[in-house]
């Protein structure tokens, strides 16, 4: 006689069932976690779901506070939440702080009975502990809080299945929590900076406006005092007028950066005589050459070279060229300008014969305020904004500048210049980001 297929009963397909649920909702809190990146709701979620999972009357987090050496609840049930973070945990004498310090699960079923429970959490929520599973938080390899689920309903006490499912919620919300965290202090250490950022570039406009009035004063008496004083003052007055002077380029380069950085600066679309500004500046800066006895010489083509964008700040790019190779050039040596015209662009080069610049300073030259060795700086003075202000200015153009250097031999700066800026193509493009 033909056997009957064995029938598997219904009782035994229920709990199966019921883990099959429990796992496919734990893959899908996993994945909703992993996409939370605001610490509270965050911390609101884990303790929703670890609740449900575990067929709990609540649930709460309790995070670590290095330093006061205790735990604190971050998330617990909406109606008691502001009531149990005022309640501090201790590590010693506590379930949770057993679970945090010995990185392993406790579970609870009488709490009652157990010295371990910490009575005034119940007390100050007015609520009573029957049982109690508490898991740690960890982020590799070290605890930083804890998961606890209490009271499992239908008067059931926790099991191994239940430890299993808070144990590997606790693992994904430990990496949640982490990267919220990691996101939070990143976004309150950018709001800081900023807001010191624009600290700074409020001193520097009030202060560049403060001193102008003044300095002008000066300037303008200096000036005339230079033609009527008798001869014998004349170098006395040479030096006030020399060093308020300095005083005016510092001040004007200072604004320059601000008005960059505040969004104010605009760029003029007109031709620009790349021979008469290099030239004009040259003749500027001849006597000071001069006086140094450096060697300030030109070498530009034949061909006109014209770019399209503002001369006052390209010419303040260069300007700034020059003045730092005169600056860093001793007696007897050579600063050089040239020019040449790349196909869709004119190139610049400053190069001197001076001190050079060490290699691991050559990433930050180009730095607001960064100033090479400090030997370097006493000797040679400066604020460290010269070079800024010149990559500032020809990047507002599109365009690149670049420095080649050795120590002890000297620096070539080198702008490039697209020479149309408002039908710059793609391969312009291309050949400045290479």
């Amino acid at each position: 006689m033909p056997t009957k297929p064995m029938s598997t009963p219904v009782k035994a397909i229920e709990p199966l069932t019921q883990r099959i649920q429990q796992l496919e909702r734990l893959l899908e809190v996993s994945r909703s976690l992993s996409a939370m990146l605001d610490l509270d709701p965050l911390l609101q979620s884990i303790v929703d779901v670890a609740a449900e999972l575990t067929y709990s009357e609540e649930a709460s987090i309790l995070m670590y506070n290095e330093r006061v050496n205790r735990l604190e609840f971050a998330a617990a049930p909406w109606f008691k939440r502001d009531v149990m973070q005022t309640i501090p945990v201790p590590l010693e004498g506590s379930i949770a702080g057993e679970a945090f310090m010995s990185c392993e699960p406790v579970m609870v079923r009488k709490a009652q009975d157990d010295p371990r429970l910490y009575r005034q959490v119940d007390e100050s929520a007015d609520y009573e502990t029957r049982c109690l599973l508490a898991v740690p938080l960890q982020y590799q390899g070290i605890s930083t809080g804890v998961l606890t689920a209490v009271n499992k309903k239908g008067d059931l006490t926790y099991n191994d299945e239940d430890i299993l499912i808070l144990e590997t919620l606790a693992s994904q919300a430990a990496i949640a929590i982490q990267n919220a965290k990691l996101l939070r202090n990143t976004q309150a250490a950018y709001d800081e900076v900023a807001r010191l950022d624009q600290m700074k570039s409020d001193f520097i406009a009030i202060t560049s406006h403060e001193l102008r009035t003044p300095l002008g004063l000066i300037l303008g008496h200096a000036t005339f005092l230079l033609e009527t004083v008798p001869e014998e003052m004349h170098n006395q007055m040479e030096v006030i007028a020399r060093n308020a002077n300095k005083l005016k380029e510092i001040i004007e380069s200072l604004g320059e950066v601000n008005v960059v950085d505040s969004g104010a600066a605009d760029v003029d679309h007109a031709a620009v005589n790349v021979h008469l500004l290099i030239n004009d500046i040259v003749t500027n800066y001849k006597e000071e050459a001069k006086n140094k006895e450096v060697a300030l010489n030109v070498d530009l083509p034949r061909r006109r070279l014209r770019v399209e964008g503002d001369t006052e700040k390209i010419s303040i790019a260069v300007n700034n060229l020059v003045k730092n190779a005169i600056t860093f050039t001793d007696e007897g040596g050579e600063v050089k300008v040239a020019a040449e015209e790349l196909p869709g662009f004119v190139k610049i080069m400053v190069a001197d014969t001076g001190v050079g610049i060490p290699q691991k300073d050559m990433p930050r030259v180009f730095e607001r305020f960064y100033q090479v060795e400090s030997h370097m700086t006493r000797k040679h003075g400066g604020m460290g904004i010269g070079l800024a202000v010149a990559k500032m200015m020809v990047e507002m153009h599109s365009g690149r500048i670049t420095v080649q250097s050795k120590e002890g031999e000297g620096s070539t700066f080198s702008i490039l210049l697209p020479t149309t800026l408002s039908q710059m193509n793609a391969a312009q493009r291309v050949f400045l980001t290479n």
